[in-house]
């Protein structure tokens, strides 16, 4: 008897072994539960936890209903309180805007002609505790406490599915509200119209960011809509359709049967007709567009697998990859079509257009991240900034809902061109796209007429003269590669020359770029490299000059030499990381956080800096800050950001810094070598190959690159070309807790033939 109680232990233990090794199996390729959608809602990220699909159309996400910085995105951690779920988000923005079409899943009646002067006065509104609140990638709930209904939102690429589940023998009803706006946002002419029993649509017309938005949409029920309040302009009508530039809806569902309504909504930058057109057959389930989200999300997540013991990291790394990941947008319907911004409809053929272009932020990490996990959106994308750049003959700045809002400076969907076609991206026009670059850079407007007239721009002409000089020049560097690429040689020559514009603005003096007069001699004084202002009156944009004197991506050994050498270069560099942060004057950017001394993790301009050291012969501070950066700017709470997310850009800096590589200049092909934070990285690449990085006794004080070897062979170098990863291979690293200072050092001969 005792053996047989022995045998069936032993085979109970055999099970449950069994079946963790199968939990085990799941828990690696399920790269989605390490994703926590709330990482960067809190603090200065500016990010939205809702559902959506990667590049997908439509963000279906609460909605607070606050107009403020900290609710760009409509949504901030520090909240109890939501006015509805809408179906356009933005990730991580520095400006407000969207939060279109918004739902609100009511138990009462509620009086919509009351005009709501503040939050507190909407009607709909209903408070909710982060306890009753899940987000995963694809997937969102809450549970709504005035109203006792429980929302779940998932989506397909162009298509939202809502489920409410309301509390047996309530009221079922469905509020939208499609004058109310946040931040930026102002609605002009909205219409919404019942269709029949099952089916209403509708359009809001607005401006704000974007100037000229047009979103179109329908939106079927799965229960008969019993019956509705229509309102125009605040007034009550029976009528069955409604226009006006602030219109809204109570809509009435029968209780019986079942506590759940279930809604789809599709939009359209074109038309109501298209909006129908995107919509997701009837038969697709929640359950099944849930499911399908989430295979969507490991597919995208897989792209990078990273091996580590410390979960925490894991989190951070993958909520960081799936942030790279859901912006840019779709913007073309399902028949091609998508609107510009002076009301002209374009047809994407063979492409898919996207919108919310981020450039400023995103061609410095988070376009090249794509040229690995998503190259065949890359070439998409390109087209789109043609297709924009057939409306002002100017290409892209900023690019919402198909309008450009001229945010911010330098014109950064160059670099994005020059770096596909060099890493072998092809599926646009070439020469298109160098006619593209090369007029917009030869414009008189965003002060292009006095780069060209000076060869800077003097400061006492427009604001942020100095880092608009910085942008423009490396923008013409672009240019000239890209006419050396095409065989454009007297083009070349010219955007090569003027790529030099930053030699202008040092002063080798003080160590800093500055504001020089128009006689190209006398400074802007007086001069204070701490100080800020934000957007006026200023040489620097969102910072100071510690923060934008490094600028210089397409040249930095040139940088190195008109500082005086490495030693003085790394010097200044290092001081930059070590000095206070203090920021001095009356109207500092917001912008400027994350500070490490005068370093701001939370703004691009510093996001290469760190990378900078690997030329100036001590590769050992590049591997130091970089993993200085990593572990204190990233999180695993709501707070986990250092400032706005910026669409990416923020989350692609930790994906490749954290698997050892960054793009400090993103159109050379070539990724900086740096501090890997994983025991293995295997990057999966088309055609089945992968390129692995190794880092061999890596540990939170071992982060020192002790030695390397490529593919089995000695690598002494901190760059890697992007062709090098394409090939597939092992590049394997040994750490340490010291430096080592011989490796990755360049003679005299690599650093001349490097120039």
């Amino acid at each position: 008897m005792k053996n047989k109680y022995l045998i069936i232990l032993a085979a109970a233990l055999l099970i449950s072994c069994n079946k963790t090794a199968e939990e085990k199996g799941n828990e690696i390729t399920d790269l989605s539960s390490y994703v926590d959608p709330f990482i960067g809602t809190g603090g200065h990220g500016h990010t939205y936890p809702g559902a959506t699909v990667p590049f997908g159309m439509l963000q279906v996400s609460p909605v607070n209903g606050v107009s403020a910085w900290d609710w760009c995105s409509g949504y901030h951690y520090s909240d109890d309180v939501a006015i509805g779920f809408s179906h356009l988000s933005l990730s991580g923005t520095g400006i407000g805007d969207l939060a279109d079409i918004i739902f609100m899943p009511v138990n009462k009646e509620v009086d919509l002609s009351v005009k709501a002067t503040s939050r507190d006065s909407i009607a709909y509104k209903s408070s909710y505790s982060h306890k009753n609140e899940k987000a995963t990638p694809g997937y969102y709930q809450v549970f709504l406490e005035d109203h006792n209904v429980n929302v779940e939102l998932t989506t397909s690429t162009r298509t939202a599915f809502h489920k409410y589940t309301f509390k047996e023998g309530d009221k079922q009803a469905v509020a939208i509200d499609l004058g109310f706006a946040i931040n930026w946002d102002k609605a002009v002419e909205t219409s919404l119209k019942v269709e029949d029993d099952y089916t209403i649509s509708g359009y809001r017309h607005s401006k704000g960011w974007a100037n000229n938005q047009k979103v179109f949409f329908v939106a079927k029920f799965s229960k008969p809509i019993a019956t509705h309040n229509l309102y125009q302009s605040g007034e009550i009508t029976k009528e069955a359709s409604v226009k006006a530039p602030k219109t809204s809806a109570q809509l009435f569902f029968d209780a019986a049967n079942t506590k759940e309504l279930n809604v789809q909504v599709a939009l359209s930058s074109v038309s109501v007709a298209n909006a129908k057109d995107n919509l997701d057959p009837a038969d697709a389930t929640f359950e099944d567009t849930k499911k399908a989200a989430n295979k969507l999300w490991n597919s995208a997540l897989s792209h990078i697998v990273v091996e580590t013991p410390v979960d925490s990291l894991k989190t951070i790394f993958y909520t960081a990859l799936y942030h790279a990941q859901v912006a840019p947008v779709t913007f073309s319907d399902k028949n091609g079509q998508f609107r510009l911004e002076k009301d002209s409809i374009v047809t994407a053929k063979n492409y898919t257009a996207y919108s919310t272009l981020s450039l400023w932020d995103t061609f410095r990490a988070e376009h090249p991240l794509l040229t690995l996990i998503a190259p065949d959106r890359v070439s998409d994308i390109v087209n789109s900034m043609l297709a924009y750049y057939e409306t002002k003959k100017t290409l892209p700045v900023w690019t919402l809902y198909g309008n450009e809002t001229n945010t911010m400076t330098g014109y950064h969907s160059i670099p994005v061109i020059v770096e596909a076609y060099k890493k072998g991206i092809r599926g646009f026009d070439a020469e298109k796209a160098f006619e593209a670059m090369k007029n917009t850079m030869m414009k008189n407007d965003r002060g292009l007429i006095y780069y060209k007239k000076y060869g800077f721009i003097p400061y006492s002409l427009i604001d942020e003269s100095v880092t608009i000089t910085l942008e423009y020049a490396y923008d013409d560097w672009c240019v000239a590669q890209m006419a050396k690429e095409l065989g454009k040689e007297a083009d070349y020559q010219y955007f090569l020359n003027r790529s030099k514009a930053y030699q202008h603005l040092f002063d080798n003096e003080s160590g800093f770029m500055r504001g020089k007069s128009v006689d190209g001699k006398s400074w802007n004084t007086p001069f204070d490299p701490k100080h800020s202002n934000h957007r006026e009156q200023t040489d620097y944009t969102e910072g100071n000059a510690w923060q934008h004197s490094w600028f210089v991506p397409h040249a930095v050994d040139n940088l190195i030499e008109i500082h005086g050498g490495n030693e003085q270069f790394a010097g200044r560099l290092e001081k930059l990381f070590t000095e206070s942060s203090e920021i001095t004057g009356d109207n500092v950017s917001a912008d400027i956080t994350g500070l490490i001394g005068q370093y701001a993790h939370g703004n691009e301009p510093s996001h290469h800096i760190a990378y900078m050291f690997n030329h100036a012969n001590q590769p050992w501070r590049t591997q130091y800050w970089a993993r200085h950066i990593m572990d204190t700017q990233y999180n695993t709470t709501p707070n986990g950001l250092s400032g706005n997310e910026d669409c990416g850009q923020m989350s692609a800096w930790y994906v490749l810094s954290s698997i050892g590589l960054y793009p400090m200049n993103p159109a050379s092909g070539e990724y900086e070598i740096g501090s890997p934070i994983f025991e293995k990285s295997t990057i999966n690449l088309p055609e089945n190959k992968t390129f692995v990085i190794e880092a061999k006794h890596v540990s939170h004080n071992n982060f020192y690159i002790q030695s390397a070897t490529l593919n089995g062979k000695p690598f002494n170098k901190t760059t890697l070309s992007h062709q090098d990863i394409l090939k597939g291979g092992t590049l394997h690293f040994v750490m340490g807790n010291k430096p080592n200072k011989n490796w990755g050092i360049r003679d005299k001969a690599q650093q001349q033939t490097k120039n």
